[in-house]
């Protein structure tokens, strides 16, 4: 009988077990790797598809319908209710051969003035190139101040009667550190080319011509607000002493004033007053790299750099 030590084989044999071992080894890793490569390429294909609004395919469906644009959140430049995404919307539904009819779904506190009045003023170019499809403002939680800007320019305003609606004014905030830059000992130091180039700096101490001045600027978008509001609502509007100090009213008490026309929801309007219960929604949504941007923390730089004034101020509809 030969042992190990007088096979001259045996070394090969125990080499070749060891290879074909190794190489059992290295194919079952490589399996697994396959396996979860597809595991996570299926993970994020499923996350794109619950994240990406593929849009348009629910338009392309024939058919009369009511388009739908939702203008939600605060009127700004970068944000979902910005005047390049509610006119693209609206722009869409009326170009749409089968819309009936086009409500602006809106829940917004306000904004920024440039950006509703954009909004606005593209509204009532669109109705008078298209007057045969009505456009409605339908009012879920609150529509005030720049959010109404934008509503004024509809044929109706329709409200829930817990709606919050109004604020007829225009607001500039800010902060001033003065008196914590004295407790900590921190000096200021302003050098500008222009007496007024540091406009309402929040680290100086406030400047009360620079004050007044600020409150023309304010009064003078007010009035612009007032007059947009009169147009829009004409005879309907029951003028108080109060209606453009920047007070709110429930949606019922805005009916009475004239500031809005009736009860009604999205699907109550397309129902029984365009007559087109089918709706179709318009709204510009943000695309994939927008999101997760946002969720990256995106959206605090974009509010950091949002001051339209020097100090920082903002003058808003709000």
């Amino acid at each position: 009988m030969e042992t190990p030590q007088n096979d001259p084989q045996w070394e090969r044999q125990l080499l070749e077990k060891i290879a074909f071992s190794t190489l059992q080894e290295q194919k079952a890793k490589r399996r697994w790797g396959i396996f979860f490569k597809l595991a996570v390429l299926a993970y994020l294909v499923a996350v794109l598809v619950l994240v990406v609004d593929w849009g348009d395919s629910e338009k392309l469906a024939d058919g009369r319908h009511t388009a739908v644009v939702y203008l939600h959140g605060v009127i700004e430049p970068t944000g979902e209710a910005s005047a390049e995404k509610i006119t693209g919307a609206l722009q869409a539904a009326y170009e749409d051969k089968g819309t009936a009819g086009i409500v602006l779904r809106i829940n917004s506190p306000g904004g920024s003035p440039v950006q509703s009045g954009i909004i606005h003023d593209e509204i009532l170019r669109l109705r008078a190139k298209h007057p045969d499809i009505p456009l409605y403002a339908v009012v879920e939680d609150i529509c005030a101040s720049g959010g109404y800007y934008v509503a004024v320019a509809a044929d109706r305003i329709y409200v829930n009667r817990a709606s919050i609606v109004g604020s007829i004014g225009v607001l500039m905030d800010g902060f001033g550190f003065t008196g914590t830059m004295d407790k900590l000992g921190v000096e200021r130091r302003l050098l500008t080319a222009g007496e007024n180039k540091g406009f309402l700096d929040p680290f100086s101490p406030q400047d009360e011509k620079q004050k007044a001045h600020a409150r023309l600027l304010l009064g003078e978008i007010h009035k612009q607000f007032i007059e947009v509001v009169r147009q829009g609502r004409g005879k309907r509007l029951k003028e108080t002493p109060e209606m453009f100090s920047g007070l709110m009213w429930a949606g019922s008490q805005s009916i009475q004033l004239g500031l809005s026309d009736d009860y009604g929801t999205v699907d109550s309007v397309a129902r029984d007053v365009v007559k087109a219960e089918k709706l179709l929604d318009y709204s510009v949504k943000d695309n994939i790299a927008e999101r997760f941007a946002k969720r990256l923390g995106a959206d605090v730089a974009r509010n950091l750099t949002f001051g339209l004034l020097g100090g920082g101020e903002q003058t808003q509809l709000r």
